[in-house]
């Protein structure tokens, strides 16, 4: 049946208003689809049976993916019961305010400026770069607490990652004084 001013069928409309009140099904989808990659690749992960102990390497990443699944058939029942997400409500965040691109810019800027500088400088002078340079485009203007702060955080983040978790993280210059 057609609608005689406009020529087109009200079927359309029908399905995306289906569609609109269950697009919560969406995030089923995208958690049924990473399950499926997980278990697949967990399960054609070539592992030597000499080199494992009694919880191989394929055990943690079956759990997760059929976890995945789980988790996307139990959200899928409940959105088609008439399960609804609730709006976020915690947070004071005023929509009708234009973004504030100012301090996404700066926030790049020093992301990709420690990125740049963590090779020739190493870690603790790119990471106190890029700690301070994230509290100055958050806001933050104390000069003389920031640049403290951002450098012992820096070299304390060096420090586990280096030694405790043995994650080598390039030492740069300062690390023959220190």
């Amino acid at each position: 049946m057609t609608t005689p001013t406009t020529g087109l069928s009200p079927a359309p409309a029908k399905r995306r208003s289906w569609l609109h009140d269950h697009s919560e099904l969406g995030v089923c989808v995208l958690l049924l689809m990473l399950g499926v990659l997980v278990l697949t690749d967990a399960l054609t992960m070539d592992v030597d049976i000499t080199q494992r102990g009694p919880v191989g390497p394929k055990t943690v990443p079956v759990v997760v993916g059929a976890g995945l699944l789980a988790v996307a058939a139990l959200l899928a029942v409940d959105v088609l019961r008439g399960g609804r997400g609730r709006a976020e409500t915690g947070e004071d965040v005023d929509l009708s305010e234009p973004a504030d691109w100012r301090t996404v810019l700066l926030l790049t800027g020093v992301f990709l400026g420690s990125a740049v500088l963590i090779e020739p400088l190493g870690f603790p002078v790119a990471g106190a770069l890029l700690f301070w340079g994230a509290a100055f485009a958050l806001g933050s203007r104390r000069f003389d607490r920031d640049p403290l702060i951002a450098a012992v955080v820096s070299l304390v983040a060096h420090t586990v990652f280096n030694n405790l978790l043995g994650v080598p993280l390039p030492g740069g210059p300062l690390m023959g004084v220190l």
